[in-house]
């Protein structure tokens, strides 16, 4: 059974720092397509950061690049995504999302096959 869980939300100062986990099971982790996404009250679904299916290729948008790194663990099937210098408008609930078979990188919802449950992320002084 193919699942991906997300952990490491929680409530963070301006400025502050997370670390999100994402582990995967019931696939081959390092054969596909991985991204974070994140849905905030009242805004459209953002793709923050994902790699491409080669593995080698990573992407992040203009609203976390130079605040965000993306790593994997390939033998933890485990994704990481490291914020650093976070902000209000960083508040959202942060979802794995996991790529179909022949999807080269996760940036919509229609790239998604497997959905975690989400961590809830609170920016807030």
């Amino acid at each position: 059974q193919v699942q991906v869980m997300e952990s490491g939300g929680g409530l963070a100062q301006p400025g502050g720092s997370l670390r999100f986990s994402c582990k995967a099971s019931g696939f081959t982790f390092g054969n596909v397509a991985m991204s974070w996404a994140r849905a905030a009250e009242g805004k459209a679904l953002e793709f923050v950061s994902g790699f491409y299916r080669d593995g080698g290729e990573i992407f992040y948008a203009d609203s976390v690049k130079g605040r965000c790194t993306l790593s994997r663990d390939n033998a933890k099937n485990t994704m990481y995504l490291q914020m650093d210098n976070l902000k209000p408008e960083d508040t959202a609930r942060y979802y794995c999302a996991k790529g179909g078979v022949l999807t080269t990188v996760v940036i919509s919802h229609n790239d998604v096959d497997a959905w975690g449950q989400g961590t809830q992320v609170t920016v807030s002084s």
